[in-house]
């Protein structure tokens, strides 16, 4: 072989692109739905849901998507990862279509969980395609292109959600679904070449069976925790109870001959440190992005369609640089990009503790586009040092670990963020509410949309509560901002003590964890 050949599919761009689409959908709908609560909570334009009912319409997804993705990685790699996508964009397409069409809570929470299955078995595939067509050299831009989308969909899509319910009834917002799914199908059908492992070995059944359980178990800890408090026993059994299932997860993988995944690898820094960088990232921006919606649309008076729009250039920021940053770790290393990316995304976290009420609000958009761009140039290169330290037959495993990390990092910082958010609000706005009804008192306290319900049934005392409700949660969303800087300056550290600097120039064909486990450079 050449030394310069490249050992990439010939259709990989377009693979690239068809994957990409795949992965709009699942993204776009996790942030969809957040616009059309409200709309679902009418029982004359929506379905009447309760608020549990739309929590659960949210969490049943959550659940089922965060404790299958690493399960439905191993079996992509197994059963080969062409048909896992088809499958999963099939399964999709069907449960949004369900959605759309639900006659009551129950049967969108039974359709939201089917697509949470549609969804596991997609999102680590498309990564794992993506290693298995790039040739090295070129798959580091190729997932830049990739997280590109991750972040493009997650500001499209309240934009998306607010124009749809502006012009059409609330199904429309899995109905869209349907026609990309299809259009999916039909091009990775047309496309996508099939790859799996060569050698898959037994299946790991036990370590499969104790990572769903483990992962459905903490992650539905930590969601229950965050909206009903931490306080109660049946979280923390939740929480305890799904760490002690992963840790007889990992204790097995170490003593299996077959494991599901090479726990190994996590002494390995080039692994373990991107790994870490990813949860830590992700704790810190979904809780900004929790705390963003209810600012922009109560606090500043927003619609949907403006708050969405006013998020876009977090997007325009994503799109610019994630494509881009490639090219800087070759000529400035992993080591230095993410660093430069995490101390923009710490400086724009932290600046979020000086927006106020008043603030002009082209400074939100313009914090939200530095912290695009930190963003952009960190999860690509932690992405590429996770995917690299794995063979290609072995990528569905690097991307389901990657990915659920993400997942189960996102919950959790929207649960403790939100946690502190309702604990800051509910001490700061509670003097104002001296003299309200009972009812009205504990509705307020409980949070600002409680409030400013209660506020339109106050008449000429309305504005006193409102000016109280704000600035409690502007206070509330400085200590949120605040702890979101310290984690994120906390991922500095981490990747300036573990993640590898310059690439090197290795003429051995294994893998860069492979040799230092072997203890070879």
């Amino acid at each position: 072989m050449e030394p310069h050949e490249n050992t990439g599919h010939p259709r990989r761009w377009a693979i690239l692109g068809v994957l990409v689409i795949s992965l709009l959908v699942v993204v776009l709908d996790n942030t969809i739905l957040n616009v059309a609560l409200r709309t679902l909570a009418d029982p004359v334009h929506g379905l009447g849901a309760s608020q549990g009912e739309l929590e659960w319409a949210i969490n049943s997804y959550t659940l089922v998507f965060a404790g299958l993705l690493f399960t439905f990685g191993v079996l992509g790699d197994r059963l080969g990862r062409k048909r896992f996508l088809m499958v999963g964009l099939a399964l999709f397409g069907l449960a949004s279509l369900l959605s759309a069409y639900a006659h009551d809570p129950g049967q969108l929470i039974a359709a939201r969980a089917l697509m949470g299955v549609g969804g596991a078995a997609i999102m680590p595939v498309t990564l794992s395609i993506i290693s298995n067509v790039f040739d090295p050299r070129e798959r580091a831009k190729a997932i830049g292109i990739w997280a590109g989308a991750v972040g493009l969909a997650v500001a499209i899509g309240p934009v998306l959600g607010g124009a749809l319910l502006e012009h059409y009834w609330w199904g429309s917002v899995f109905l869209i679904n349907v026609p990309v799914v299809a259009l999916g199908v039909v091009l990775v059908a047309a496309l996508v070449p099939e790859s799996r492992d060569p050698k898959p070995g037994r299946v790991d059944l036990l370590g499969v069976l104790l990572s769903v359980v483990g992962l459905v178990a903490l992650t539905y800890g930590i969601i229950d925790g965050g909206e009903h408090g931490f306080g109660r026993l049946q979280v923390w059994a939740a929480i305890v109870g799904g760490l002690a299932v992963l840790g007889w997860f990992v204790a097995h993988e170490l003593r299996s001959d077959h494991p599901s995944l090479d726990v190994r690898l996590f002494r390995v820094p080039r692994f373990a440190a991107p790994v870490a960088l990813v949860g830590l990232v992700f704790f810190a921006a979904m809780g900004v992005m929790f705390f963003g919606a209810f600012y922009l649309q109560l606090v500043r008076g927003y619609s949907p369609l403006e708050s969405g729009l006013l998020f876009l250039p977090f997007a325009a920021a994503q799109l610019i640089f994630a494509p881009r940053s490639a090219a800087m770790v070759r000529r400035y290393g992993g080591r230095a990009v993410a660093a430069v990316g995490l101390l923009l995304t710490a400086a724009a976290l932290g600046a979020f503790v000086f927006i106020d009420a008043d603030t002009p609000i082209w400074l939100f958009s313009a914090l939200g586009f530095v912290q695009g761009a930190g963003m952009a140039n960190i999860m690509p290169p932690a992405t590429e040092s996770i995917m690299s330290a794995l063979p290609r037959e072995k990528a569905g495993v690097g991307s389901a670990v990657s990915n659920t990390v993400r997942q189960v990092a996102g919950a959790l910082g929207v649960a403790v963020l939100g946690s502190v958010l309702s604990a800051v609000y509910r001490d700061e706005v509670t003097p104002a509410l001296a003299g309200l009804p009972t009812p009205a008192h504990d509705a307020a306290r409980e949070s600002i949309s409680g409030a400013y319900a209660v506020a339109e049934r106050l008449g000429p005392a309305a504005p006193r509560l409102l000016a109280a409700a704000n600035d409690s949660f502007v206070a509330a969303m400085h200590w949120a901002a605040g702890i979101s800087a310290l984690v994120a300056a906390l991922g500095i550290v981490i990747v300036l003590r573990w993640m590898p600097g310059r690439p090197l120039v290795v003429t051995e064909t294994r893998p860069a964890a492979e040799r230092e486990l072997a203890g070879t450079p």
